[in-house]
């Protein structure tokens, strides 16, 4: 209340009106702090997100779980690689390799200074013939069965083989000693000789003899092989050389002998003969190459 509201000087009806403008005052100034409230609440409940009567509307977010990825399974591995253990054959009667003699002579071609080379068609040290045919490479490649069919690195393999008219150096053609020859496998178990396609002579299938050794310095007699057996050429390509020049006795021979009725390799198994078969591909122009694989139980 201001001071003048308290002055008494103007009489009793000055005095009334003066008492009913302060009543109307008061009664608004009640009514605007009650407007005033209710407007301050509602805003209160509003922004508190109550509920009730009201009818506006309230979104709620629900957070999305992130899901939990599922482990990818780590594959198992699995090798490919198969192999086959090579079984042992006969050395045959002209292995030059100090198990047996010719003409009262031992003969060992393994303790001979120039027997390791890659090329075996011509002959080394005091010889100087070369045999003559269809050039033929082979690659051979030695594995351990017992290991995962992996690489043998060092080994040393010996290879000798009859000539297109089925003849044998320092037996049957006894001053020469082409198509024999060591090589040693490198790190992915393989050695390759250059020879000529063999000839087939009567009573066996055309076939390559070898043996396998630990090593290049073990390599000097038949007693330190670690395996020796042969290998079956395959029959597409003994068809189309025995047909060409050269090799006509060959192909008479080839038209009465198979794998089955061979005394070495018709005791083996189908797989066995499978594996002793190099995979050969080529033609008579530019000679064949051929891949085959040893399967050595260390």
């Amino acid at each position: 209340m201001h001071e003048h509201d308290l002055d008494h000087d103007h009489g009793l009806l000055h005095d009334l009106e003066r008492i009913q403008t302060l009543a109307r005052e008061n009664i608004g100034r009640r009514r605007t702090l009650r407007l005033l409230f209710s407007a301050s609440g509602a805003a209160l409940i509003g922004a508190c997100g109550g509920s009730g009567s009201s009818s506006g509307s309230t979104t709620t977010t629900t957070a999305t779980p992130t899901p939990t990825p599922t482990p990818t399974p780590t594959p198992t591995p699995t090798s490919s690689d198969t192999c086959v253990a090579d079984p042992e054959e006969t050395n045959g009667p002209y292995p030059a390799d100090g198990s047996n003699s010719s003409n009262g002579t031992l003969v060992n071609v393994l303790d001979d200074s120039g027997i390791q080379r890659s090329d075996i068609r011509s002959s080394f040290g005091s010889s100087s013939g070369t045999a003559q045919g269809v050039t033929m490479t082979l690659t051979i490649t030695v594995v351990d069965v017992n290991n995962g069919c992996a690489a043998l690195e060092g080994y040393a393999v010996y290879i000798w083989h009859c000539t297109r008219d089925g003849l044998y150096s320092l037996y049957t053609v006894p001053n020469e000693n082409y198509l024999r020859g060591v090589g040693v496998t490198d790190a992915n178990g393989q050695v390759t000789f250059t020879s000529i396609f063999p000839g087939c002579y009567a009573g066996r299938y055309p076939h390559i003899h070898f043996e396998v050794y630990p090593s290049l310095a073990r390599a000097t007699s038949y007693s330190n092989r670690l395996l020796c057996s042969q290998f079956a050429m395959p029959q597409a390509a003994c068809d189309t050389v025995y047909a060409s020049s050269g090799y006509s006795s060959s192909a008479s021979n080839f038209a009465s002998t198979t794998t089955s009725n061979d005394n070495v390799f018709g005791d083996n198994s189908s797989a066995q003969v499978t594996a002793m078969t190099p995979v050969m591909t080529g033609d008579l122009t530019n000679g064949y190459t051929g891949t085959v694989t040893v399967g050595l139980a260390i």
